[in-house]
């Protein structure tokens, strides 16, 4: 079939639109939050004083704050808080990604007083407390308490194309808002499937992260599913699945404003 055509991924700064029918005031107050923080980080000037004011509004809200949030606002203030936090991390000492194992297990951010790793915002909160390791099959049967009090009540496998670890097969950045979070990772995962994935003679091969998480995409059928859904293979396909090579070549661009790309 013809290489599907591409689609745009959110804008990382454009400005959230207010959603009237919200109930939660102090939900919308953090995920503002969660995208200055983001922007902090993509700050050429200023980042100083801007990432520290930021990490101190998340640092300094309250657990009931985070109980507040709506499934939408939850899942929007993760995915910002994750990709700014790795920006953040990395772009001030960018060795932290040698030993990746260390970087993604250790605290990189503060969030209502608690010391948080990419891997507890990940697999705890925003896979609802997947064991890293158990290819979305296995559950972690001992969370922490602040990650079994604050995941997401429906995980959403759509995270994994949302989700920026510094690694240049990594998705793009956006910032993510609650008023349309839903729309928003449907086009990131359009975009990152359909740049990653090359079919030919009646094989798929498809982005490594659906190896990794396979479960949480309903296994090879699931990922037939998702692969159809957006345009990737035609709609009665059914592709032999293969798994592309992940490049964890440090990729921090997606972190910076344009002036300093050049």
């Amino acid at each position: 079939m013809p290489t599907p055509e591409s689609t745009s991924v959110p804008d990382p700064d454009r400005e959230p639109a207010d959603d009237p029918d919200s109930t939660s005031t102090e939900g919308l107050s953090l995920v503002a939050d969660s995208r200055r923080f983001l922007r902090a980080v993509r700050a050429s000037e200023g980042r100083g004083h801007a990432l520290d004011t930021s990490r101190e509004r998340l640092a300094d809200a309250s657990p009931d704050e985070l109980d507040a949030l709506g499934p939408d606002e939850r899942l929007a203030f993760w995915l910002n808080v994750y990709n700014a936090a790795t920006g953040a991390a990395l772009l001030a000492d960018p060795q932290r990604f040698e030993d990746r194992r260390q970087f993604f297990g250790e605290s990189v951010v503060t969030v209502a007083g608690a010391d948080l790793s990419l891997d507890q915002i990940e697999h705890g909160i925003l896979r609802g407390s997947q064991w890293k390791y158990g290819l979305g099959y296995v559950p972690n049967p001992f969370p922490p308490a602040f990650v079994r009090r604050h995941r997401v009540a429906d995980p959403d496998a759509r995270v994994h194309f949302a989700l920026n670890c510094g690694a240049a097969s990594c998705p793009a950045v956006a910032a993510y808002d609650a008023a349309d979070v839903d729309d928003q990772l449907d086009r990131a995962a359009a975009s990152y499937l359909r740049s990653e994935t090359v079919v030919e003679d009646g094989t798929a091969r498809v982005p490594r992260l659906l190896l990794w998480y396979r479960g949480d995409f309903g296994g090879r059928s699931g990922i037939r599913t998702l692969l159809r859904e957006h345009g990737v293979i035609d709609p009665d396909a059914t592709p032999r699945i293969r798994y592309r090579e992940y490049d964890w070549s440090l990729a921090l661009d997606v972190f910076r404003t344009e002036r300093e790309r050049r």
